[in-house]
């Protein structure tokens, strides 16, 4: 018996400028937040954790450049939480670009039954177009400075109300990225590359980028633990440190801590 061509059903992500996707699921979850004004209640109607939803938030409002949820962490029985206006402005425009493209692809299908010599849209090369990436801290924000040097330039970029990360590269990184004052960029961190410390004004550091913030989160794991920081603007820092400096930093929920990192170990991009 021949196969039998697959449905094929549309879906639609939103690319940033840095070339990471908001997915379709990220827009169900906002839908579904919308609809109950909590993210635990989402989390259940979609199926996923509570901290998969939580983790799909902080990643939507870092970035994009206004935050798309407006949420308060209240545990596994729900926080309140409420769509932005540039949450509900981004979720409409989703809605109404899919449903065009659901017309879109209805047309090329017809197109195509009428052809028999026309690529499938099943196509392997088509649905790679669908791939995810990820990445944990992935920062949008406004050049405020840059200071030349002789091979190396120090750019300032503004990522929240209080947060501006110190980031350098070298001059023809700046030249090839068309880097300059009042550009938009994004900042890159590993989550295991800033070091964690209690937040404390007694001690003098060398380190560039001394981020401060609340513990809103913390998943210890058999090796290594998980630190969401709260840095300002509802943008959220993630560090991944050992389980043992976890327990002898003894960081709790509502902690203020410091995140150091190297200006050298930022990576930045543009459009």
């Amino acid at each position: 018996m021949a196969n039998q061509p697959q449905s094929v059903r549309p879906v639609l992500s939103f690319l940033d400028k840095a070339g990471h996707r908001a997915s379709e699921e990220r827009f169900q979850l906002l839908s579904e937040i919308d609809r109950e004004g909590s993210i635990s209640a989402a989390a259940k109607r979609l199926n996923i954790s509570y901290k998969a939803a939580w983790d799909a938030v902080n990643a939507l409002n870092n970035l994009f450049s206004t935050p798309l949820v407006d949420a308060q962490p209240g545990g596994r029985k729900g926080g309140g939480a409420v769509l932005t206006d540039e949450g509900h402005r981004a979720l409409e425009a989703h809605r109404h670009l899919t449903d065009r493209l659901n017309q879109f692809i209805a047309e090329i299908e017809r197109e195509i039954s009428g052809n028999p010599g026309a690529t499938s849209l099943s196509n392997p090369l088509l649905w790679s177009f669908a791939m995810r990436t990820s990445a944990r801290n992935v920062f949008h924000g406004i050049i405020e400075e840059i200071i030349p040097g002789a091979v190396n330039s120090e750019v300032c970029l503004r990522v929240s109300d209080r947060t501006v990360l110190t980031v350098i590269i070298t001059n023809k990184s700046i030249e090839s990225l068309d880097l300059r004052k009042g550009a938009e960029a994004f900042a890159l961190i590993k989550a295991s590359t800033p070091i964690l410390m209690a937040d404390t004004e007694t001690i003098r550091l060398s380190a560039r980028n001394q981020i401060q913030g609340t513990v809103i989160s913390l998943e210890m794991g058999a090796v290594n633990s998980e630190v969401l920081l709260d840095i300002g603007n509802s943008k959220t820092l993630t560090v991944v440190i050992t389980k043992q400096s976890a327990l002898s930093l003894d960081i709790k929920t509502g902690d203020r801590m410091c995140a150091m990192i190297k200006a050298s170990q930022i990576i930045l991009g543009v459009e």
